[in-house]
């Protein structure tokens, strides 16, 4: 899959949550997802890597499962936010579900309870 199809996939999971919006952030230029201005997943500049929040022992689980498709992302890693490569082959179902968890973690409650409905 090209980098170009991965960044399709990371889009319509992540614009398919209510109020979400697409903001580089700070001087980048690559797509970041925010919920009322708040950072659920961003991209790498070069478009290889996605940087979502996840829950405690997430990042550790994953990393220590398959350390070739998920990594600790300098600087966020420290806060428990996971870095996925998107140069090797996903399981775009599991990344759906990593991707909204990072989204049910930053969205006010009222907002994230509306995916259950």
């Amino acid at each position: 899959m090209s980098d170009l199809d991965s960044l399709v996939r990371i889009r319509e999971i992540c614009m398919s949550f209510p109020e979400a919006t697409e903001k580089p952030f700070g001087g980048h230029t690559a797509p970041s997802f925010r919920v009322r201005d708040k950072l659920f997943a961003m991209t790498s500049e070069d478009g290889l890597t996605l940087t979502f929040k996840a829950g405690p022992g997430v990042q550790d689980a994953l990393v220590a499962e398959a350390p070739e498709r998920f990594f600790v992302p300098k600087y966020v890693g420290v806060k428990g936010w996971v870095g996925a490569r998107l140069d090797v082959d996903h399981d775009w179902d599991e990344m759906a579900e990593l991707i909204e968890d990072s989204y049910r973690l930053v969205a006010p409650k009222r907002l994230a309870n509306l995916l259950d409905n």
